[in-house]
C-alpha cells in the first residue's frame, strides 16, 4: 500500500478551496496572507482542533521569493524589474526559493497532523503520489528528481520527459506540516521561467556567493498542458483534486476556517509582515 492510501483512505479530511477567493478574514487576498493562513492552519491540525485539510489556492501575478533570495547582494533591481512587470513580490516563510504564480498556476497543500510521524521525505513522497494519482489517466511517465536549470529546484521536482511542470516544499509548524506544491497548469512556463531567470540575472550581481542560486534554464520548464496536449484549467483542476479526495475518503468537511486559526492567522500574519519588511523597504 503506497504511503498515500495511508493517509487518506476512509479519513475524515477538509477542503478548503481558496482558488477563487478574494477576501480571507475580511483582507484582500493576497499571496502573504496564505503563508500565515497555512500556518494557522497547521497550528490547528496539528493539535488536531481540525481534521487534516487539503487547501487550494492561486494568486496572480506574484513572485515569491524564498528566504534566502531576499539576501541577494542586488535585490532591490531584481525587485524593480518584476514589479515593473506588474508582478506583486513577497517573501515566504517556507522553504525553497523563487517562484512565479498567475492565475494559471494551482497551489495545493496537504496539512498535516503528528509531523514526527510523517517524515521530510514522506511529506515530498505523498505529494508526489498524490500528483501521479491526478493525471493517471493521462500519463504515467511523471517523475521526481531535481531538474537542472529549473527554478526552486529540488530533489522532488515532478516532471515530464526532463521537464518540470511542479515543485514542493514543506514547512513543519508545532506538530503540524504543511507540504504545499504549485502546478502550472496552463500558460507559458517558459515565460514565467524566463522572468525568474532575469530577475536573478538582475538581482544576484557579479560576486561569487555561499549559496548557490539556480541558473535558470527555460526550456526545462513546461506547464502540464504543454506536456500532455491538454486544455486543462484550474477549476477543472481543483474539481479533479476534490473527485480524487472523495474517492479515497468517502466524505470530505467544507470549512469553516474555525476561531482559533483566525487567531493564529492574525499573529502569523504580523510575523509575515515583519519578514516582508525588506520588499516594502524597496517601494
Amino acid at each position: 500500500m503506497e504511503l498515500f492510501d495511508g493517509f487518506f483512505s476512509g479519513k475524515p479530511v477538509r477542503l478548503l478551496d481558496h482558488s477563487q477567493a478574494e477576501l480571507i478574514f475580511s483582507k484582500k487576498n493576497e499571496a502573504i496572507l496564505s503563508f500565515a493562513l497555512e500556518d494557522a492552519i497547521a497550528t490547528a491540525v496539528g493539535e488536531k482542533n481540525v481534521p487534516p485539510t487539503v487547501r487550494l489556492w492561486v494568486h496572480d501575478r506574484t513572485l515569491v521569493l524564498g528566504i534566502p533570495d531576499s539576501r541577494l547582494e542586488h535585490l532591490e533591481k531584481g525587485v524593480a524589474y518584476v514589479r515593473s512587470l506588474g508582478y506583486d513580490v513577497i517573501v515566504r516563510n517556507s522553504g525553497g526559493l523563487a517562484v512565479l504564480l498567475d492565475k494559471n498556476v494551482l497551489n495545493v497543500s496537504f496539512i498535516l497532523p503528528d509531523k514526527d510521524e510523517l517524515s521530510i521525505h514522506g511529506g515530498y513522497e505523498l505529494m508526489y503520489q498524490f500528483t501521479k494519482r491526478l493525471f493517471e489517466e493521462e500519463t504515467d511517465d511523471i517523475l521526481a528528481y531535481e531538474i537542472k536549470g529549473s527554478y526552486c529546484p529540488g530533489d522532488y521536482d515532478l516532471s515530464i520527459d526532463g521537464k518540470k511542470f511542479a515543485g514542493i516544499s514543506q514547512r513543519r509548524v508545532r506538530n503540524g506540516v504543511a507540504v504545499q506544491m504549485y502546478l502550472d497548469i496552463a500558460g507559458s512556463s517558459h515565460e514565467r521561467a524566463s522572468i525568474v531567470k532575469r530577475f536573478y540575472d538582475l538581482a544576484r550581481g557579479e560576486k561569487d556567493t555561499a549559496f548557490a542560486y539556480p541558473d535558470v534554464n527555460p526550456s526545462v520548464m513546461a506547464s502540464i498542458n504543454e506536456l500532455l496536449g491538454a486544455s486543462f484549467t484550474v477549476e477543472q483542476i481543483s474539481k479533479r483534486i476534490e473527485a480524487l479526495l472523495l474517492r479515497y475518503t468517502g466524505k470530505l468537511e467544507h470549512g469553516p476556517l474555525t476561531e482559533g486559526e483566525r487567531s493564529v492567522f492574525f499573529e502569523r500574519l504580523k510575523q509575515m509582515e515583519k519578514r516582508n519588511e525588506i520588499i516594502k523597504r524597496l517601494s
